[in-house]
């Protein structure tokens, strides 16, 4: 089985990261909800509330960041990588053509003779 590139390593990365920022964010929304359920008064019941709400609004959008950079990020290699393909793939018949005239051109010129030397005639 060939090994995955390297796009969809970072897409599985920042797929455990985000489970696991969301799980932060959760745990800090329960640690405020549980404060609040504790609080004797209105006023520190709505306090915690609201605080346990802006945890989990700060750490949803840490995450979407974090989902965001991470899909560019892939997104950016796998494009990257797509046009070097393509670049590898034209360089070579560019390649493969210059052989073809190149050997056909050796077989159309003859081989060049040696070229008899002439002596210089002497002068009267």
């Amino acid at each position: 089985m060939p090994a995955p590139s390297l796009d969809t390593v970072i897409r599985q990365l920042s797929k455990q990261q985000h489970k696991s920022l969301m799980a932060a964010a959760k745990a800090g929304r329960d640690h405020y909800l549980a404060l609040a359920a504790k609080a004797k008064d209105a006023v520190g019941k709505a306090r915690f509330k609201a605080m346990a709400r802006h945890a989990m609004d700060e750490g949803a959008a840490a995450a979407r960041r974090l989902q965001i950079s991470a899909d560019n990020t892939a997104d950016s290699f796998a494009r990257t990588m797509r046009r070097l393909g393509e670049e590898a793939e034209a360089e070579a018949v560019k390649l493969a053509e210059k052989a073809k005239s190149k050997a056909a051109a050796a077989k159309k010129k003859p081989a060049k003779k040696a070229a008899k030397k002439k002596a210089p005639k002497a002068k009267a």
